[in-house]
């Protein structure tokens, strides 16, 4: 099952992604894809508002994760538009984070496709598609298999 949305603004995507965060469950991972300037970042900003995030919210291109625990549970927000392949990604010490038995949060993933392979047999998938400068469509669904 996927659900769609359209997005007319950045202050929309925002909200579309405080209202998601504000039902979901923990442990997850999510993963985010899109062009550059899709709207992933302020996704995540709205979904770490919905949490109840009280760090300021940036995206960790350089860093490639950012750790945020203001809010009802941890948030980890991967960019992995840096990195090549899994294995690098692994040398990192990111494995862990992916592993739904151990994750005690939420993980968001930009630019999973760069690190195929690491995210777990089920995770959610959210692509921003731009139809123009300000409007996107935005799918949500569940990837994977369950056992």
């Amino acid at each position: 099952m996927q659900i769609e949305v359209i997005s007319n603004s950045e202050e929309q995507t925002k909200n579309i992604a405080k209202s998601y965060a504000q039902s979901i469950k923990s442990p997850i991972v999510i993963s985010l894809v899109g062009d550059l300037g899709a709207g992933k970042t302020t996704f995540t900003k709205g979904f770490c508002e919905g949490l109840g995030i009280s760090e300021l919210v940036t995206s960790p291109t350089f860093t490639i994760m950012n750790e945020y625990t203001s809010g009802r549970m941890p948030l980890y927000h991967f960019d992995m538009y840096r990195l090549s392949s899994k294995e690098e990604a692994m040398e990192l010490g990111f494995m862990e984070y992916f592993d739904l038995r151990k994750l005690k949060g939420i993980c968001i993933v930009e630019w999973a496709e760069n690190v195929k392979g690491l995210l777990p047999a089920l995770f959610v998938e959210i692509n921003f598609i731009k139809i123009d400068d300000n409007t996107r469509k935005i799918q949500i669904g569940v990837k994977g298999w369950v056992k």
